[in-house]
């Protein structure tokens, strides 16, 4: 499956480190958000959409994207964040509207320091831990019809 994942990392390269550990001895274009044009995704037949969750979303580069993405393209979803629970709701939804089809999302912890965290030298310390890294090449390895 030809895939492109399309992501911000900002703070700690939390989401980053969870894309080099599934794209680690696979063809997968990895695209920071900023450098990333809908046009670009017409060669892919799945993409993902990868961030640090701000406010409870997906970074709002990933949003547009997901407005003008290719329609019929397979999308999945990855994040990290300082508490877990899912953040793909708004995400997902501009994708099915644009005829995508969802193959999943995976999220973890990952170090956190914005905001008020910072005062206490943040929340989830070591992560995106080893076991973490593993469970998304997982994830990736189950969608991409590796398993």
């Amino acid at each position: 499956m030809k895939t492109a994942i399309c992501y911000y990392s900002y703070h700690h390269g939390n989401t980053k480190k969870v894309l080099q550990a599934i794209a680690q001895g696979r063809e997968i274009a990895l695209i920071d958000a900023a450098d990333c044009r809908a046009d670009q995704l017409e060669e892919y037949e799945a993409v993902g959409f990868a961030s640090g969750i701000y406010f409870g979303k997906f970074h709002a580069s990933l949003a547009r994207l997901a407005q003008q993405l290719p329609p019929g393209r397979k999308v999945f979803f990855i994040y990290t964040c300082g508490s877990p629970r899912s953040y793909t709701k708004e995400i997902a939804g501009i994708a099915a509207g644009r005829g995508a089809r969802i193959l999943g999302e995976y999220g973890c912890r990952g170090f956190d320091t914005f905001g008020p965290f910072k005062l206490v030298g943040g929340i989830a310390k070591g992560h995106p831990d080893a076991q973490e890294l593993e469970k998304a090449r997982d994830f990736y390895a189950r969608i991409a019809g590796e398993k």
